[in-house]
């Protein structure tokens, strides 16, 4: 297997915590994200891994940015044997008596069609080699909606469940495999845009990003005839 993949979202949190993971064991890695010193950030915390990862600015909402981003990775990479869509929002008004429109086109835009159109940019490279690992960062809020996540976040969850599923329904044929992972609570800095952040006792209690890492590099290091489609997560 080539060992080069690609991570949006990967500025912060889960989407960090894979990279770091990922560059540990020899990977090449190719992270996304907007904020370009959050990037440097995640390079740095590398450490003598650091050569192994490239940074690229992107806001994947926009699909002719990640065509581009896309282009430029596959001409430095070759091939991209793995892509994680780590990249999710949400906002801080949340609940449907309050939600902007603009807020809940944000996070369709990130959450969904951002994942969308990274599959879509790398996809073709993977059904022209017959191999290719897709992990999609879910969340439980994919499976059951709660005010606590709001219907905008919800809605995006859904729908990146249903691309999961369709990834697969379409191109396992092709040697191509997708992975859902739906973490519960995860204390990451998206906790702070909730209307009420939790204190430091509740975060103690929640899973960390490294947890949801070793989920995802479990799926990614499976045989290639194996697909984990759905995990489930959750704090004990």
């Amino acid at each position: 297997m080539n060992k080069t993949a690609v991570i949006t979202g990967a500025g912060s949190g889960v989407g960090r915590a894979i990279a770091l993971k990922l560059a540990t064991e020899d990977w090449r890695v190719a992270i996304i994200g907007r904020r370009v010193e959050a990037l440097h950030e995640t390079i740095r915390l590398a450490g003598s891994h650091a050569p192994r990862i490239t940074h690229h600015a992107c806001d994947v909402a926009d699909a002719a940015a990640v065509a581009a981003t896309a282009k430029r990775i596959l001409a430095e990479f070759g091939e991209v044997e793995v892509l994680v869509n780590a990249a999710g929002t949400n906002v801080t008004r949340r609940l449907l008596d309050v939600l902007s429109h603009e807020d809940y086109l944000s996070m369709i835009n990130t959450n969904l069609n951002g994942a969308y159109y990274c599959v879509q940019a790398f996809l073709p490279q993977m059904r022209a080699r017959n191999s290719g690992t897709i992990v999609n960062i879910i969340s439980d809020a994919g499976k059951q909606a709660s005010a606590k996540s709001g219907p905008g976040y919800v809605m995006s969850k859904f729908g990146l469940a249903g691309l999961n599923q369709s990834i697969n329904a379409e191109e396992r044929a092709n040697g191509i495999r997708a992975c859902g992972i739906f973490p519960g609570d995860i204390d990451t800095p998206l906790l702070n845009k909730r209307p009420q952040p939790p204190d430091a006792a509740a975060r103690a209690k929640m899973m960390r990003a490294e947890d949801v890492a070793d989920c995802a590099l479990f799926c990614i290091n499976l045989p290639p005839n194996v697909i984990v489609e759905e995990m489930l997560v959750r704090p004990r």
